[in-house]
C-alpha cells in the first residue's frame, strides 16, 4: 500500500521536497536580514517592515494574480517567479559586497519578492492539486505541513550560525544554491498537467478577477471562515514583529535564543504535522479550525507575557504552535474539496487578499506599539509597581505587555468568530456535513 501511494506521489515528492528545500534557503536569509537590520537600528519597527513590504503586495495585487494564473501555464509562472526572486538575493549580495546595503534597499527588494510570492502562489496550489490524487490531499497537506516544521526548525539554526561565522553574504549563498536545486528540479523532473483554460480567456480580464469574488459571495460559511483567520493573522504576524525585541535586549536573551525559541515553533509543528497525517477526518473541520486556533493564540501570549526564562519561552512557542498543522490541513482540505479546480487560482487569489492583508497591518502594529507606546509605558512605570511585577522592567518589558495585549485579542477573535461559525453550522447541516 505505501509503496503504490509513493508511486502516485512520485511528481508531488520531488515538487514538494525541492521547493522545501528552497524555501529553507528563503526563510534563512529572511531571518539572517532580520539580525543584521535590528543591529543595525535596534528598532522592532523597522525590523517589523521587512514583513510589511514582503507582504503587502499580497494586498494589493493578489486578485489580479489569481485571475493570471489561470490564464497562464503553471510552470512557466513558477519557474519565472523564482527566477525574480532569485535576482532579488543576488542583489542583496551585491549591495552588501559593496558596503552599500541600507534598510531602504532591503524593503524595496522585499516588496519585489513578495510580488513574485504573490503570483507564484496560486500557480504552486493550483499544481499541487493537479498532480496530487483526491485520496492523497490530507497526507499530502500533511507533508506540506511537515515540510514548514523542517523548515522552522531548521532555518533559525543554520541562519545564526552562518551569521556569526561567515557573515549575511554566506546566508544569501546558500539560498542560491538551494534555489538553483528547486528550479533545475522544477525544469527538467515535474509535468504539471494542462488544465483547460479556454473559457477563462474568452472572459474580460476583470470578469475573471470579479469570478473569485462572487465564488466567496455564494459561499458565506467560506467567507467567514477566511475573515476568521484574518483575525487570526493579524495577532500572528504582532506576534511575529514583538519576538525579536522581546528576546533579543534581554540579559538572557540574544541571537541564539531567539533561533532556539523560534525552532521551537518548528519543533511542534513537526510534531502537528506527524499527528495530522495519521488523524482520521475528523467530524466537523470547522469547528476543529477555530478551537485550536483558540488554544494557540491565548496559551503561548499570557505564557511569554508573564514568564522570564527561555525553557519557559520554548515551551511556550511549542504550545502554541502544536495545533497549528493540523488547523491547516483541515482549512486546505475544505477548500481543494469545494472549489473547483479551474477556478481555484482566482478563488485562492481572493482569498490571500482577504486573509493576509491583516499580516502586514499585524507586523507594523507590533513594531510601532512595542517602540511607541509598550515601552515607553514600562519605562515610566513604577519600580516595584504592578506594570513591572506583571512584565519585568528594562528594555523587553514593552515587548512583553505587548504580548499580554495579543493574548487578549486572540481569545476575542477566536470567541466572536467562533459564534459565528456555529451560527451557520446550526443553519446549514448540509454544508457541514460535505465539510
Amino acid at each position: 500500500m505505501m509503496k503504490n501511494a509513493i508511486k502516485e506521489l512520485k511528481i508531488f515528492l520531488i515538487l514538494w521536497s525541492t521547493q522545501s528545500l528552497s524555501q529553507l534557503g528563503s526563510a534563512m536569509t529572511n531571518f539572517a536580514l532580520t539580525l543584521w537590520l535590528y543591529q543595525k537600528t535596534g528598532s522592532a519597527l523597522q525590523t517589523a517592515l521587512l514583513a510589511v513590504c514582503s507582504y503587502a503586495p499580497y494586498v494589493l495585487v493578489s486578485i489580479f494574480a489569481g485571475a493570471l494564473s489561470d490564464r497562464w501555464d503553471k510552470k512557466k509562472t513558477m519557474l519565472a517567479c523564482d527566477t525574480f526572486a532569485a535576482c532579488c538575493s543576488v542583489a542583496v549580495l551585491a549591495l552588501l559586497k559593496t558596503g552599500a546595503l541600507m534598510p531602504v534597499h532591503m524593503y524595496i527588494l522585499n516588496a519585489v519578492n513578495g510580488l513574485m510570492n504573490t503570483v507564484q502562489q496560486p500557480a504552486g496550489d493550483v499544481a499541487m492539486t493537479l498532480i496530487t490524487p483526491k485520496k492523497h490531499y490530507q497526507r499530502t497537506s500533511g507533508l506540506r505541513s511537515f515540510s514548514n516544521s523542517l523548515v522552522t526548525i531548521l532555518h533559525p539554526v543554520f541562519a545564526t550560525a552562518l551569521f556569526a561565522l561567515a557573515g549575511l553574504e554566506a546566508v544569501i549563498y546558500v539560498d542560491l544554491l538551494t534555489f538553483a536545486a528547486a528550479f533545475l528540479s522544477l525544469l527538467f523532473f515535474v509535468r504539471i498537467p494542462a488544465v483547460s483554460a479556454e473559457a477563462v480567456e474568452k472572459e474580460p480580464f476583470f470578469v475573471t478577477v470579479k469570478a473569485g469574488l462572487g465564488y466567496l459571495e455564494q459561499n458565506r460559511m467560506i467567507l467567514v471562515l477566511i475573515l476568521f483567520l484574518a483575525g487570526v493573522n493579524l495577532v500572528a504576524s504582532a506576534f511575529d514583529a514583538v519576538l525579536p525585541a522581546y528576546v533579543l535586549p534581554r540579559e538572557n536573551g540574544g541571537e541564539k535564543v531567539l533561533g532556539i525559541v523560534t525552532s521551537c515553533s518548528g519543533i511542534a509543528t513537526l510534531a502537528g504535522s506527524l499527528i495530522t497525517t495519521i488523524l482520521p477526518a475528523p467530524k466537523n473541520r470547522i469547528r476543529v479550525i477555530y478551537v485550536t486556533m483558540l488554544f494557540s493564540l491565548s496559551i503561548e501570549n499570557f505564557m511569554l507575557a508573564f514568564t522570564r526564562k527561555p525553557l519557559l519561552w520554548c515551551i511556550a512557542q511549542a504550545i502554541g504552535w502544536l495545533l497549528v498543522p493540523v488547523m491547516s490541513a483541515n482549512l486546505d482540505v475544505i477548500l481543494r474539496t469545494t472549489i473547483p479546480v479551474d477556478m481555484q487560482g482566482r478563488v485562492y487569489s481572493c482569498r490571500n487578499t482577504l486573509q493576509f492583508f491583516t499580516i502586514p497591518v499585524g507586523f507594523f502594529l507590533g513594531g510601532y506599539l512595542v517602540d511607541e507606546v509598550c515601552e515607553p509605558v514600562m519605562a515610566s512605570a513604577l519600580s516595584g509597581g504592578l506594570l513591572q511585577r506583571c512584565f519585568g522592567s528594562g528594555k523587553g518589558s514593552g515587548a512583553a505587555m505587548m504580548m499580554f495585549i495579543l493574548g487578549v485579542m486572540g481569545v476575542m477573535v477566536c470567541l466572536c468568530f467562533g459564534r459565528i461559525l456555529r451560527g451557520y453550522m446550526a443553519n446549514d447541516k448540509n454544508i457541514c456535513q460535505l465539510l
